[in-house]
């Protein structure tokens, strides 16, 4: 027993060392930083001309760098998945991205729902799919300055939601691991959790336009 009790307690230390490695405003910056690449991207695919230099974009390492690589390549396997879901996200929710208020309580719901049971890569992708959508809309109708409150809200729902999950697996490199090839082509698993993801997600769209005005 008592070598159990002493191993209970040496897992418990080490545990509270490897939560402590990253802070939540370290966490926040990455994810940030990780949201503003993806929206880029995003917003470069569908011709709308944007740089990384309008978004302020400075990731702080190559690893992070190489999550941004992984989760564009994660994003772009979701979205195929399911096209519609990610496009003209605002019109699906009925809301105006003229209201910077209602865009970001928007995104703040639909994250929400995503994670309502549950943390998993794949959900987390689908939020910065998300995110993305929501940007390009806003771009789209002539609102680029309420691309940032979409950058901000995912920066508060994962300094609220999910940093501790996040620092328990190191922080965002570990994301790198839903891929084992270096043509970055995800891993089979990765897609059932991405599915997941997605029942979550049209749920909350039919939350959303249901809502009476």
């Amino acid at each position: 027993m008592e070598v159990l009790r002493r191993s209970s307690v040496f897992a418990a230390e080490v545990l509270d060392v490897f939560d402590r490695s990253l802070s939540d405003k370290e966490l926040v910056s990455q994810s940030k930083a990780l949201c503003r690449d993806y929206i880029v991207s995003r917003l470069n695919q569908n011709g709308l001309g944007w740089s990384k230099t309008e978004l302020n974009l400075s990731p702080s390492n190559a690893t992070l760098a190489e999550v941004s690589l992984v989760l564009l390549c994660l994003g772009d396997e979701l979205e195929c998945i399911q096209p519609s879901l990610y496009r003209n996200v605002a019109r699906q929710l009925n809301i105006s991205v003229a209201m910077e208020n209602m865009v970001s309580d928007a995104f703040i719901g639909v994250a929400t729902e995503i994670f309502s049971t549950g943390i998993t890569w794949g959900k987390v992708v689908a939020m910065f799919a998300v995110a993305g959508a929501l940007a390009v809309d806003c771009v789209r109708n002539g609102y680029p300055t309420t691309v940032h409150i979409i950058v901000d809200s995912l920066g508060q729902f994962v300094r609220k939601f999910l940093a501790p999950w996040l620092k328990r697996r190191g922080g965002w490199a570990e994301m790198t691991k839903c891929v084992v090839r270096k043509d970055l082509t995800p891993e089979h698993h990765w897609l059932s959790s991405a599915i997941e993801s997605l029942k979550y997600f049209l749920t909350t769209m039919y939350v959303y336009i249901m809502k009476e005005p």
